[in-house]
C-alpha cells in the first residue's frame, strides 16, 4: 500500500508538466484576476512573453528571465515593487538571479524546466561555512532560482511547478563524474523578508529549497516531490538562518525531508552562524532512507530554539533525528517535539554521535558539540522496528533528554533491544515500550514554549495579478 502512495504521488508529480502543456494549448477567452497571499504587493508587473520568453518547453528562457528581472529590478527600485509573472506553458531554463522588492508569480498551469545544458548554469565559490562542495571538492552550480543580498523577494504561485530534471544530474553524482556541486532548485542566501509558498517542486538535482545566512523567511504551502532513491533529495534546508517558519507542506524525497543545518566542521565553527528561532508545523514526510527533520550533521555554526509539532511521517526512516560528530563543535539545544504522527518506520528517536563525513582532515578532534535539553512529547506511532538508538559521544554524552507521552507499535518483526542508549542523560514519563535505564521515569510532561516567535507575527498581504491566462 506504502509503494502504491508513493508512486500515485510520485506520478501525479511528473505529470503536472503534461497537464500545463495541455492546458496551455487552450486560448483564454477574458481576464482573469488571481488573488494571493504575500509578503507585499507590487506596484509594477510583467509576463515572461514580454520579454521573449517561448513556452514550448524545448527553447532557452534564461536570457528571457534575466532581461525581465533586470527591467523589473529598475522599476522597483521607486519603492513600489515588481513582480513578473510566468504564465501558463513549459519554460526551459538555465539559473537565473532575483532581486530585491520582487515576486516571481508561477501561473498554476506553468512549469518552470530546469535545463540540462551544464553551460546555462553559472558556477559560484563554495560556501564559506563549508569549504568546498557537497558533492566534489570545488565550486558549485548556481541554483535554477537564485538570489543573494535582497530583501523583500516573494516566490511563490497558484501551484505552479519547478521542475529540475533532476535524472541526469543524479546520473553523473551515481557515477561519480561531478567535478563541481550539483545545483539545487532555489537557494536565496544574506538576504531578508524571504517568501517560498505555494508551489509543486519536483525532480530537483540535489536539495530543493536551501535559505542560507538568512532571516525572517516563511515557506509554506509547498509540495515537494523526488524518487525516494534519489541521491541528496532534501526537501528543505535552512542553514544559518534566523527566524524561519516551515509549515503546510508535503515532502516525498530520497534524503532528509527537513534538514537544519549550519556549516561544516572548521569551516562552519569559524563562520559562527546558527540556525535559531525555528518554527515547523503541520508537515507531512514520506522517505524511507532518511529522517523526517534532521538537525545536522552540519551544525558546526550551532541550532537552538527548534519548535516543530504536527508532524506526520509515513514509511520513513526516523523521526526528528540528530546528526553530528567529534569535529562538528558548536551545539545543538533547545529543541521541542510534540504531536506527532508515525506509520512504518525503522526508528522513532534516533542521535548520532559519530556520523563522520568530514569535508576533509583538517577539523578539531577537540571540537566536541554539546547537545541538551531536546524535548520529545506526544508521540503515536505504529509499525516500528526500533523505538531508539541514542548514541551520545564518550566524554561528551548527549544532555538534558525528555521525552514524555509516547506510544510505539512494533512491526511484526520488531528488534529484541527497543532502546539503544549510550552516553546519554535524561528522563522519561508514560514511555511505551519501556525506555533504557539511562533515561528513568520521572513524572513530567517534557516543555513546548507557548511563546510565539517573530515570524509568527508577520502577516501576508492579499495581492493580486491579472492577465488573459
Amino acid at each position: 500500500v506504502i509503494k502504491t502512495l508513493i508512486s500515485a504521488i510520485f506520478l501525479l508529480g511528473l505529470s503536472s508538466s503534461s497537464i500545463a502543456e495541455f492546458r496551455a494549448a487552450g486560448h483564454a477567452t477574458k481576464s482573469t484576476t488571481i488573488e494571493f497571499p504575500a509578503l507585499n504587493c507590487r506596484k509594477h508587473s510583467a509576463v515572461l512573453t514580454e520579454f521573449g520568453g517561448v513556452g514550448d518547453g524545448k527553447t532557452s528562457n534564461t536570457e528571457a528571465f534575466k532581461a525581465a528581472i533586470a527591467n523589473l529590478s529598475q522599476l522597483a527600485a521607486d519603492g513600489g515593487g515588481a513582480q513578473l509573472v510566468v504564465p501558463p506553458g513549459k519554460w526551459l531554463t538555465g539559473s537565473f538571479n532575483l532581486t530585491s522588492h520582487f515576486t516571481l508569480f508561477i501561473h498554476k498551469d506553468a512549469v518552470i524546466l530546469g535545463t540540462q545544458d551544464e553551460s546555462e548554469w553559472p558556477h559560484l565559490p563554495v560556501l564559506p561555512s563549508y569549504g568546498r562542495g557537497r558533492d566534489a571538492p570545488n565550486g558549485r552550480f548556481s541554483s535554477l532560482i537564485f538570489g543573494t543580498n535582497l530583501t523583500d523577494v516573494v516566490i511563490t504561485g497558484n501551484n505552479g511547478t519547478i521542475d529540475g530534471q533532476g535524472a541526469y544530474w543524479w546520473k553523473k553524482f551515481k557515477e561519480v563524474k561531478l567535478t563541481v556541486t550539483r545545483p539545487y532548485l532555489i537557494e536565496i542566501m544574506y538576504s531578508s523578508q524571504v517568501q517560498i509558498s505555494n508551489l509543486t517542486l519536483v525532480n530537483s538535482p540535489s536539495w530543493n529549497v536551501h535559505p542560507i545566512y538568512s532571516s525572517d523567511i516563511i515557506i509554506q504551502h509547498l509540495t515537494i516531490l523526488a524518487p525516494v532513491d534519489s541521491p541528496n533529495t532534501d526537501g528543505i534546508d535552512p542553514d544559518s538562518c534566523t527566524n524561519t517558519k516551515i509549515e503546510d507542506s508535503f515532502v516525498v524525497s530520497g534524503d532528509d525531508c527537513i534538514a537544519v543545518k549550519s556549516g561544516w566542521d572548521q569551516y562552519g565553527i569559524k563562520f559562527n552562524m546558527p540556525t535559531k528561532n525555528l518554527v515547523i508545523r503541520r508537515f507531512t514526510c514520506i522517505s524511507p532512507d532518511s529522517a523526517t527533520i534532521a538537525l545536522g550533521s552540519e551544525m558546526s555554526g550551532g541550532i537552538e530554539d527548534v519548535r516543530a509539532e504536527d508532524i506526520t511521517a509515513i514509511n520513513t526512516q526516523s523521526g526528528v533525528r540528530i546528526k553530528t560528530a567529534v569535529g562538528r563543535g558548536a551545539y545543538v539545544k533547545d529543541i521541542y517535539v510534540r504531536r506527532i504522527t508515525l506509520n512504518t518506520m525503522k526508528y522513532v528517536f534516533w542521535m548520532t554521535g559519530s556520523y563522520g563525513s568530514h569535508p576533509d582532515p583538517g577539523f578539531d578532534p577537540k571540537a566536541l558539540p554539546v547537545i541538551k535539553g531536546i524535548n520529545y512529547r506526544d508521540v503515536v506511532a505504529d509499525n516500528v522496528t526500533y523505538s531508539a538508538r541514542l548514541d551520545g559521544i564518550e566524554n561528551d554524552p548527549f544532555t538534558d533528554i525528555c521525552i514524555s507521552n509516547v506510544n510505539i507499535k512494533l512491526t511484526s518483526k520488531p528488534k529484541e533491544l527497543q532502546w539503544n542508549c549510550t552516553n546519554i542523560q535524561g528522563v522519561t514519563n508514560q514511555v511505551t515500550p519501556e525506555p533504557c535505564n539511562l533515561l528513568p521515569e520521572k513524572e513530567i510532561d517534557c516543555p513546548f514554549p507557548e511563546d510565539r516567535l517573530p515570524i509568527d507575527n508577520v502577516k501576508l498581504k492579499t495581492c493580486s495579478i491579472s492577465g488573459n491566462f
